[in-house]
């Protein structure tokens, strides 16, 4: 290995370090606000990286009738809990419009969009509202009615649910694998490495999501009440902060960041219905690298994992995926050995 292929695999492991970064961001924010290990992150970024590419070929993409089927499914969820609790109407029909006026506004305006040719920005946008959307949708429908469970429990409904969105996405989407055009098709050579525009705007957008994240959770209110539920669930529900909302701020925030992902990482993968798993998997190792609790060391085990994916892809690319993974046995038997809180936090 000479020093232009270093740096050509260099820029490759920080491109997809930045891209495992917001995943990993995304997953430590939800476990510390709801407890819940989101193992179907991935399907954010494969349902994203889809729908533009669906949006791009002229059809309609199936997250349409993905937000249409659980928006549904949220009315008769939220009519049998209000006829359950005897709930007033006018307050059942506030959640429901809460739940549902956003992911069937942006199905029915992606529905309009999918034979039109808008530019790749605007397709952009409408995935990023579309998906996000299904965030809340999904914590509505899988974890809401079991916020108090065990991690344990919570764990194996995420199980199941990143099987259930697997297998929609086969049945939305197809087999088929695609991949989506650059946002930006410029080149640059630096001496002997050239780099490619989309690298530069992966970089830069997610360093600027992740300014974007420590303002909201330093200077808002909002976000104040989100690390206030990450630190004390019961505190915070005793000061007036409603857990529920919590919990579906934080589900829309990671599928806002599982699109966002898509759409970077979609012009250099070819996506296919089950392909954001193997990614989102990668992200969940660099969460574990901050002991799901610690942002800035996700971040650093993100960039971790994308230089031992990039270099082990060039040394040993058939066992690539097997030493990110063992990277992690040596970060767990350390915590194992230092962390001395064996109870389950509230």
């Amino acid at each position: 290995m000479d020093s232009t292929i270093a740096a050509v695999l260099l820029l490759d492991g920080i491109g997809n370090g930045a891209v495992y970064a917001l995943l990993g961001m995304a997953i430590v924010l939800v476990f510390a606000v709801t407890r819940v290990i989101l193992i179907p992150q991935g399907e954010f970024v494969a349902y994203s990286a889809l729908t533009l590419a669906m949006l791009q070929l002229g059809r309609v993409p199936g997250t349409v009738w993905l937000a249409l089927l659980l928006s549904a499914l949220a009315v008769l969820r939220e009519l049998w809990d209000g006829l359950r609790t005897k709930r007033a109407w006018s307050a059942t029909g506030l959640e429901i419009a809460r739940l549902c006026a956003l992911p069937v506004a942006a199905a029915a305006v992606t529905y309009a969009a999918s034979g039109q040719q808008w530019p790749l920005a605007l397709q952009g946008v409408l995935t990023l509202i579309l998906v996000t959307s299904i965030g809340p949708l999904v914590y509505r429908l899988a974890y809401q009615p079991l916020a108090d469970a065990s991690v344990l429990l919570l764990l194996i409904v995420s199980v199941g649910v990143h099987f259930t969105l697997v297998g929609l996405g086969l049945v939305f989407f197809g087999p088929e694998g695609y991949r989506t055009p650059p946002f930006w098709d410029a080149s640059f050579a630096v001496g002997a490495v050239t780099i490619s525009g989309q690298t530069i705007v992966t970089v830069l957008t997610s360093a600027l999501l992740m300014g974007a994240l420590y303002l909201f959770f330093a200077r808002t209110l909002a976000g104040k009440a989100l690390r206030a539920t990450a630190i004390n669930r019961l505190g915070a529900r005793l000061m007036g902060v409603s857990t529920e909302h919590a919990g579906r701020s934080a589900f829309s925030m990671a599928a806002f960041i599982g699109a966002l992902s898509g759409l970077l990482i979609g012009p250099t993968t070819t996506m296919i219905y089950d392909g954001g798993f193997l990614i989102g998997l990668k992200g969940f190792v660099a969460a574990i690298f901050g002991g799901l609790a610690s942002y800035p060391l996700a971040v650093g085990g993100a960039l971790l994992v994308g230089l031992l994916d990039s270099f082990s892809s060039f040394w040993a690319s058939a066992y690539k995926d097997v030493i990110v993974f063992t990277a992690i046995i040596p970060v767990l038997l350390l915590r194992s050995l230092t962390d001395r809180q064996h109870d389950d936090d509230e």
